[in-house]
């Protein structure tokens, strides 16, 4: 067919010009009949680029289509990701490392192990199906055990309800809900000592008030101030809770307050077995229960908390109240111990300060004169154990019943991946020491290297 048109159609019509050119002028004829050749070249060119225009818009049409129907893949700072055409399913592959040292000074009594150690070595794994179901799965390599930090599903429902269930964080603490890649300091505050970490549960949240409220409630199997679990051992479930507002947020009246968030966090349960052991900024234990004490009852959790941010500078703070029954032998006490921290960070180049790790304005390049980013930070921390613990709970020669840490650093962000940080902290103890003095103090020089993608 395209040979008939286009090669027979132009012929014909050559042959019936040159029949004519030669019955009305004969002697035009040699003329006409190339004037009329030339017109069915013309007219048979532009016939096949017709044609070719046509079919490289196919051919256009159905790439885009191709297009549409192929997924995507990305690499970049937020990590390695493939998604589907319409971004309903999806799956990402992140991380980050913590390569840290561990330095102690002055501490002839009670002798620390100076070490380099790898703290956390945690690949993540995420996935998205159908939009609002999303799966996290974060193991821990660090410090020579595997350990599963994270496994949950969530389901988002929408903004203002959200379904979580697995092992995640309990809703508590401001710092402990702070991702280790984004906190200040190298290690966290004494009150997280009193604070519950990763448990296996359910919990509803969501954000209210156009993001100005966010809320969080569930139920977990319990676990031990500072602890984790992967199961219960018991009956008894904790239930907790958290709400923590943003009053100012996107108001104009009141920008300069705009980075102020104040909260409040509870557990409510009976916790049966393990008591903690606390630690100092430098994980070296300061507070053990005597042999044989158990938990045995009810106990439950308080926590009022805040920050603030302007600009290059930003404050965090919390207390934490952790009370419960104890039994050894034939005693039983209730005991409430209590923590609280304040944090300050002033960023020196400039950045903006937030909850969230500093955002380099300019990365580092040596060769463009780029250094990223600088931040100083600071903080006190105390906490305080019941004084019904001793004598027959605790030794009070072996477990401090105080404890006040100060410390400060520098935490440089060479990128947004990239960050270096060096801590000084200093912590003093009352009790905690032979003769019933108090335990010698504890100097420890902190460095870190982390990459997060």
């Amino acid at each position: 067919m395209r040979s008939f048109r286009g090669f027979y159609v132009p012929a014909a019509v050559v042959a019936v010009s040159i029949l004519m050119a030669r019955v009305a002028h004969p002697e035009d004829a040699p003329e006409a009949a190339e004037s009329a050749q030339r017109a069915a070249s013309l007219e048979e060119l532009d016939q096949r680029v017709r044609i070719l225009e046509r079919r490289l818009e196919l051919e256009r049409e159905a790439a885009e289509a191709k297009t549409r129907e192929s997924p995507v893949l990305t690499a970049g700072k937020d990590g390695i990701s493939l998604r589907s055409a319409d971004g309903a399913f999806g799956v990402r592959f992140k991380g980050y490392l913590h390569a840290d040292g561990r330095f102690f000074f002055e501490d002839e009594e009670r002798p620390n192990v100076d070490t380099f150690l790898i703290r956390r070595a945690r690949p993540i794994f995420e996935a998205t199906a159908f939009r609002i179901f999303d799966l996290r799965i974060m193991p821990d390599f660090g410090e020579g055990r595997t350990v599963l930090q994270d496994a949950y599903l969530d389901a988002r429902l929408l903004d203002e309800l959200k379904l979580r269930i697995g092992k995640f964080k309990e809703p508590f603490g401001i710092e402990r809900l702070q991702s280790a890649t984004d906190m200040r300091f190298i290690e966290r505050g004494l009150p997280n000592n009193l604070v519950p970490n990763r448990d296996v549960g359910g919990q509803l949240y969501g954000d209210l008030l156009g993001k100005r409220l966010n809320y969080a409630v569930g139920i977990f199997n319990g676990v031990p101030d500072g602890g984790s679990g992967d199961i219960d051992v018991t009956g008894d479930k904790d239930f907790a809770g958290r709400v923590f507002l943003l009053p100012f947020a996107g108001s104009e009246d009141f920008a300069f307050f705009e980075g102020l968030g104040i909260g409040i966090a509870g557990t409510v349960g009976n916790q049966e077995g393990a008591l903690p052991t606390l630690r100092t900024t430098g994980q070296a234990a300061f507070f053990t229960y005597a042999a044989g004490a158990r938990a045995d009852g009810s106990r439950w959790r308080i926590s009022p908390q805040a920050h603030f941010y302007r600009g290059r500078f930003g404050l965090l703070a919390e207390y934490v109240r952790s009370t419960q029954d104890v039994v050894l032998g034939a005693v039983t006490e209730t005991l409430t111990n209590e923590a609280w921290q304040v944090q300050l960070n002033w960023v020196l180049t400039g950045e903006d300060a937030g909850y969230k790790s500093v955002d380099p304005r300019h990365p580092f390049d040596a060769r463009a004169g780029n250094w990223g980013a600088v931040e100083l930070v600071a903080r006190v921390s105390s906490l305080r154990v019941d004084k019904d613990a001793f004598p027959v709970l605790a030794d009070p020669r072996v477990s401090a019943s105080d404890a006040l840490a100060v410390g400060g650093g520098v935490n440089w962000y060479l990128n947004r991946a990239v960050k270096l940080a060096v801590d000084y902290e200093w912590s003093e103890f009352d009790d905690g020491a032979a003769d019933f003095q108090d335990r010698e103090d504890e100097h420890v020089l902190l460095l870190r290297a982390q990459i997060a993608f």
